[in-house]
């Protein structure tokens, strides 16, 4: 299957060769210095070891870099795909499951298998696409909150710390937007080397590793953590992610990479991680007019930012090593700059539709809430509260 791209080729002055190269790797750089530190704290926050978090980074860097080189050759477009940021962001809010971590992975087992089934069985797709979206936006803005928050807390506990990763962020935000966070993410190990962090690294356990867990399937960690996840990585992610490939003029079958997301997730999650899925805002890098001006040639950035995840992939346990080392609060205020411009677009979402302004407002509160009953955490109970007060509160028809 090779479809061609609608878009238009462009311009008739040739671009130099390397042009889709560069922007594949950009995008792949910049997608994994922007958010991994939002994926370690998730894996963590359900009771992930370092070890186990190390392999989790690994596999989302192999499974998402593969489907990036496989789908860009097979369509001959730039297909990218991703961590669930989002995702990350949910578990790191939640309460650890009552089996530790390996009920954790049964759960990301079965997002994974719903995922693929979203992409094989077509009413399971319109379903998902029935939630109405300042519901899930409002959820997705709830859960962010308690993680945007983090940078304000970790300056008022080491300012000398915090303050400058937060000015080098806002200093490039202004300038270099795409560079914010990887920017923050220098000035944090600058930072780091002057408080002589590095010396506290366990070299021991940065070789390069996947670690097998064998997952426990349990209902409560189905509801607490296998529904919000899958809710979260389809609306925020896969949705989004198809759009953005749409706005350049690209319409691939998208059957065949959400069912290989879904499959490959329930594949990594046996190694640590929680779930891959489209691309969404990194995804204009690669099909994007950065990527050269012939359409029918970005294919070639979606290859490159695959090979780059992969190359990326055995420094994970490195990149945990040294996370687990860093002073008080500095990996969260990573997580949480990288956060902003998500909860941000999740507010504005959630509160945009005037008729559905309450029932979204209602399910970011209880979201942010930390609300649990019965070991469910506050992320299904937003949504199963603001779908109830949705149906009460928003009229339906003329």
């Amino acid at each position: 299957m090779t479809p061609s791209p609608a878009a238009p080729v462009g311009p008739a002055v040739p671009a130099p060769a390397s042009t889709p190269v560069i922007a594949g790797i950009v995008c792949g750089i910049v997608g994994f210095t922007s958010s991994f530190a939002v994926v370690l704290a998730g894996l963590r926050a359900v009771d992930a070891s370092d070890a186990q978090a190390a392999s989790g980074l690994f596999a989302l860097c192999v499974t998402m870099g593969l489907g990036c080189v496989i789908f860009s050759l097979r369509t001959r477009m730039p297909i990218t795909m991703a961590w669930s940021t989002p995702g990350a962001a949910l578990l790191a809010s939640a309460a650890v499951p009552a089996g530790g971590f390996r009920a954790a992975v049964g759960a990301f087992v079965a997002c994974g298998l719903l995922l693929a089934a979203c992409a094989l069985i077509r009413p399971l797709g319109r379903l998902v696409q029935a939630i109405p979206a300042p519901l899930a936006s409002a959820m997705l803005a709830g859960v962010l909150l308690q993680l945007v928050v983090a940078p304000v807390r970790a300056g008022m506990h080491d300012a000398a710390a915090i303050l400058p990763v937060i000015l080098v962020w806002l200093v490039l935000a202004r300038l270099a937007p795409r560079w914010s966070v990887p920017g923050a993410l220098l000035a944090a190990l600058v930072v780091m080397l002057a408080r002589g962090t590095f010396s506290h690294v366990d070299l021991a356990h940065a070789a390069p590793h996947l670690e097998a867990v064998a997952p426990v399937w349990d209902p409560g960690s189905t509801l607490a953590i296998t529904l919000p996840l899958f809710v979260v990585t389809m609306t925020s992610q896969n949705i989004p992610g198809m759009a953005v490939l749409a706005s350049f003029g690209y319409r691939p079958d998208h059957r065949g990479p959400l069912a290989y997301a879904g499959g490959a997730s329930a594949v990594g999650a046996l190694a640590g991680g929680h779930a891959i899925n489209y691309a969404a805002i990194s995804a204009a890098l690669a099909a994007g007019p950065e990527a050269g001006p012939r359409a029918d040639r970005r294919w070639i950035a979606g290859v490159a930012c695959g090979i780059t995840y992969l190359a990326l992939g055995p420094l994970a346990a490195l990149v945990t090593a040294v996370t687990a080392a860093a002073p008080a609060g500095l990996v969260e205020t990573i997580a949480g700059l990288a956060l902003l411009g998500t909860f941000a677009a999740a507010c504005a979402g959630a509160l945009t539709d005037a008729d559905a302004r309450v029932p979204a407002a209602i399910t970011l509160v209880v979201a942010a809430s930390g609300l649990a009953i019965g070991g469910i955490g506050a992320a299904f109970w937003s949504l199963a509260i603001g779908l109830a007060a949705h149906a009460v509160l928003v009229r339906r028809g003329p």
